[in-house]
């Protein structure tokens, strides 16, 4: 591999076939922070997984299976309402709870220098998580974060983005010429999409407007490639302006996005449902964890391969903690919420192809021991993201790391 260390070697085999162009966005970021390089290398984690640990005994969930508190934020439900719960499910499976434990406190470990937060604070914070997780998951009652019920951060990402609108989203996003739109290839957000592609999402998203026998809604008006995320970087995925309620202030802008099997495949102690495509995993695991799924949210297929369809929502945004970084009592309220966000999906899930009962869950709420378990693991994971991280920007700066 041209003298790569072993860390970047695997990293640049998993991501064979990606998008070059894109791909080296995700590399620059990747080596930009240790936080960035976590987010964007959850097959590390998986790999690093030992088949044999006592955490491996924990009930089976529908897991997020990538879940860091940048994975959580808010969008409007079906029904029109805006939510703040876990919003990325493109590593959903049948894992024992645990993963998803260590997985978010391991983020906060390695993610301590970006919130500004001393190791005790991000000691503090992780402890925060997984005592509200626990009392959340004891109480075996599922419920939900709106507007009226939330505080702090949650609070207001809500109120910030209930006043964003559809139509401002398309001035952003699109541009009018001679009373029709298209989408504004900026080579920032979106870049220009080949012919042959075009056809192909038009094609797919016309055919699923006529089942849907919404075939005006779903009229495509433009296609461009999209540019979003870290994990995701380099997969096909495209902006698509169809037609919506008609005029041209009322188009919509949907997000398609290519679907691949998760980083755990082959790793799980649980048997794994079989999907007709990993579009149908996403989309099904999303549906049964959220308490309302977003707008159009189906999964679609494009020469046999699944897409995860949705609506590109104005009010759709994650949870920048960051931007709160060092006020920790906002933090600790933070890891409250998301805590509590991350067992009422567990339960909301349960029973459901194999995952746990709540009655289960609850039992495991009460247990002795899986905390100390949890958050031993998750420092193991935070020093060996560390190690890894600096093996990998010394490539990048090296010029090594090539996204072909």
């Amino acid at each position: 591999m041209g003298g790569l260390t072993p860390v970047t070697a695997r990293i640049t085999r998993y991501h064979e076939g990606r998008a070059p162009d894109l791909l080296a966005l995700k590399y620059a970021a990747m080596a930009a922070s240790p936080f960035a390089f976590y987010r964007g290398s959850c097959q590390l984690f998986t790999d690093a997984w030992p088949s044999r640990t006592p955490l491996n005994d924990a009930p089976a969930i529908w897991s997020c299976g990538d879940l860091h508190f940048e994975n959580l934020g808010c969008y409007k439900g079906d029904n029109r309402l805006v939510y703040f719960d876990l919003n990325d499910f493109d590593e959903a499976a049948l894992l024992p709870v645990s993963w998803d434990l260590v997985r978010f406190t391991a983020s906060v470990f390695v993610g301590a220098p970006s919130l500004r937060v001393s190791a005790g604070d991000a000691t503090t914070l992780a402890n925060l998580y997984l005592d509200s997780f626990a009392a959340a998951l004891a109480w075996g009652k599922a419920r939900w974060v709106e507007r009226e019920t939330a505080t702090g951060m949650a609070r207001e990402l809500l109120d910030v983005v209930r006043e964003r609108k559809r139509k401002t989203l398309l001035g952003e996003r699109t541009k009018e010429k001679g009373g029709r739109r298209r989408i504004r290839v900026d080579g920032v957000k979106a870049l220009a999409s080949p012919s042959g592609d075009i056809a192909r999402v038009t094609k797919v998203v016309e055919r699923l407007g006529a089942q849907l026998g919404k075939k005006k809604f779903y009229r495509v008006l433009d296609v461009a490639r999209r540019v979003a995320g870290c994990g995701s970087l380099g997969l096909s995925r495209w902006i698509v302006l169809v037609e919506g309620k008609g005029t041209s202030r009322g188009n919509y802008l949907l997000d398609l996005k290519e679907a691949r099997e998760p980083a755990s495949t082959g790793r799980s102690p649980y048997k794994q449902p079989k999907w007709k495509t990993d579009a149908e995993r996403i989309v099904a695991v999303q549906r049964r964890v959220q308490a309302v799924s977003p707008a159009l949210l189906t999964s679609v297929k494009m020469n046999g391969e699944g897409f995860v369809l949705r609506e590109l929502q104005p009010l759709q945004d994650r949870m920048r903690m960051e931007a709160w970084g060092g006020d920790i009592d906002n933090l600790c309220d933070a890891m409250t919420t998301m805590g509590r966000v991350t067992a009422w999906g567990a339960l909301r899930a349960s029973g459901r192809q194999g995952s746990a009962i709540a009655d289960d869950l609850i039992a495991f709420a009460g247990e002795r021991g899986w905390k100390r378990g949890v958050l031993a693991m998750a420092r193991r994971v935070a020093d060996g993201t560390l190690a890894e991280w600096r093996a990998f920007r010394h490539d990048a700066l090296a010029g090594k790391v090539k996204a072909g």
